[in-house]
């Protein structure tokens, strides 16, 4: 198959750029494989990428950062999504001329924004496959309505957990659309796993608020009150940088905790560790949660929507604990410090447990989904219908109305405040 991928910025750092190169690097072994970037402000991508997948960019930054048609706003991209002020008439143009002029037997978009850009644009003979890397009641309101209005037009979408694809299929009107649960993927480590004997607790990712890593922070407080020899060791950058920092120095624990800056590739780093944490109050997936278990890690994490508790097995090769409760994360933290042979035997875990997020099983799904849809494209059949019949059609049409209600009270509320100045 011809597979393309429509990503905003293959030249950051991010999840949704991790899992695209990865999957895109693991389908390149058999399939011809283009990742096309809407955004270049780079020479070179941040991560190294297999050279059998070939990297488009549709606008260089670096040169046409002031073009006359880069400074008006998008038409097509949705004005509610999250990068809409990213996007322009430029954008607009230039993805629109990709996708009329692609050979792609199959093409991925990686956001809202860009699914609704190949839903409506894309050739009726390419299969238009949709990602969700978030979760759908992440979405605010507006764009969970413009994605209704173009979503019936793709031929498939993907979601990172099954809890929610069910979302998808309750709360949207997708008739003939196959959505489908398909978890990110993480490669087979290069490096030994770790043995379980670094006292070290490692954490990843961007630094904001939603990762709590404020909660984890003061949680390892009572760690290393009672095992000075043990680190805390957070990768990332964010904006919540400088008040984490403040944090460490408030509790004391600028000799045990450490903000590490970012890392990539991640493996290295974690391989050092024996024990991963994850704290947010709301996780799509839990990429590096993965990541972590691959490298033989038992991971604490809280137990919040929606990835966590796909991935981990309480008390097998991890623990789960409640979101928000700084108590039950000290206390399982202590619990795997505590305990050698514990530790090593839910590391040992974890490595196997995870295996079912490498490439070659997540490929196999991928092909799966994409093949039908083509075999059905080519045959002229209809997609198979997602299964629920009036019952599902009568629950998303709930849901739409409420979202239309939210849509229209925020309308009046801006155009009374508008009034009011």
């Amino acid at each position: 198959m011809r597979i393309r991928f429509l990503i905003h910025n293959a030249y950051g750092i991010g999840g949704t750029i991790t899992t695209t190169f990865n999957l895109a690097q693991a389908l390149a072994r058999q399939h011809d494989v283009e990742i096309v970037s809407v955004l270049r402000a780079r020479e070179l991508p941040s991560f190294t990428l297999d050279p059998r997948v070939r990297l488009r960019p549709l606008v260089d930054l670096r040169h046409e950062k002031d073009h006359p048609l880069h400074q008006r706003p998008a038409k097509v991209f949705p004005v509610a999504e999250y990068r809409y002020r990213q996007y322009s008439e430029l954008t607009d143009q230039r993805i629109a001329e990709y996708l009329r002029t692609t050979d792609a037997d199959v093409i991925i978009g990686t956001r809202p924004g860009l699914n609704v850009h190949l839903a409506l644009q894309a050739p009726e003979h390419t299969v238009r496959l949709g990602q969700e890397h978030l979760t759908l009641d992440n979405h605010p309101p507006r764009l969970r309505n413009a994605m209704r209005r173009a979503y019936p037009r793709l031929d498939a979408l993907t979601t990172v957990t099954e809890a929610d694809a069910a979302a998808y299929r309750r709360k949207m009107r997708l008739a003939g659309v196959r959505v489908e649960a398909l978890p990110n993927s993480v490669p087979d480590p290069v490096l030994p796993t770790a043995d379980g004997t670094g006292k070290v607790i490692i954490a990843a990712g961007r630094l904001v608020r939603i990762k709590r890593y404020d909660l984890l922070i003061e949680a390892f407080a009572a760690v290393a009150a009672a095992h000075p020899d043990w680190q805390l060791r957070i990768y990332g950058k964010g904006e919540d940088h400088d008040r984490l920092r403040r944090r460490i120095e408030d509790l004391g624990l600028s000799n045990n905790a450490f903000l590490m800056g970012p890392a990539a590739p991640m493996e290295a780093e974690w391989v050092k560790g024996s024990i991963g944490a994850a704290a947010s109050d709301f996780e799509p997936f839990g990429m590096t949660i993965v990541e972590a278990m691959r490298c033989g890690l038992p991971v604490v994490s809280t137990d919040c929507p929606h990835g966590p508790a796909e991935i981990i097995k309480d008390g097998v090769d991890g623990r789960l604990v409640p979101v928000g409760d700084r108590d039950a994360m000290a206390a399982a933290l202590l619990g795997l410090v505590r305990d050698d042979g514990l530790r090593r035997r839910m590391g040992l875990a974890a490595s196997e447990n995870a295996e079912r997020f490498t490439p070659g099983p997540l490929v196999e799904r991928f092909e799966r989904i994409a093949g039908a849809a083509l075999d059905a494209k080519r045959s002229g059949r209809r997609p198979a219908r997602t299964p629920g019949g009036l019952n599902r059609v009568l629950i998303s049409g709930g849901f739409a109305a409420r979202d239309a209600a939210y849509v229209a009270a925020g309308s009046v509320l801006r155009t009374v405040r508008k009034g009011r100045r």
